[in-house]
Order: structure tokens, then sequence, then C-alpha cells
């Protein structure tokens, strides 16, 4: 029984540690937009730039578009 509690706790401090090594990634930048047409449709733009704790850096770009309220 004892054997167990003890492989049990080392696989969960191997689990912690390896959530503490590898890091968040970090925000360089962010910037978002909202445009509205002459119909009343809403055209959203999001645009984010992020680093890794390695050094690749990610951009991500997203849209969405709202159609004109009744």
């Amino acid at each position: 029984m004892k054997t167990y509690k003890h492989v049990a706790l080392a696989m969960i401090s191997a689990f912690a540690l390896s959530l503490l090594a590898t890091g968040c990634d970090k925000e360089i930048s962010h910037t978002e937009s909202e445009k509205v047409k002459s119909d009343g449709t809403v055209e959203k733009k999001e645009k984010t730039t992020t680093e890794s704790p390695d050094g690749t850096v990610k951009k991500e770009e997203k849209k969405s578009t709202e159609p004109a309220p009744p």
C-alpha cells in the first residue's frame, strides 16, 4: 500500500513539474476592429500574436460577420 502512495506521489509531482517547465505563451500584440457597413451588417476582425517559451511566434486572425438587425 505504501508503494502505491509513493508511485502516485511521484506521478503527481512529475506532472506538476512539467506544467511549470513549459510556461505560458506571451501575448505580443492584440488588435480588434469593428466595421458597420451601409446595409447594417457588422464585420468584426481580431488579430493576436503570441510567442511561446521556445521562441516560436504564432499569429491568429478571427473574422466574423453579424447580419443587420431586423
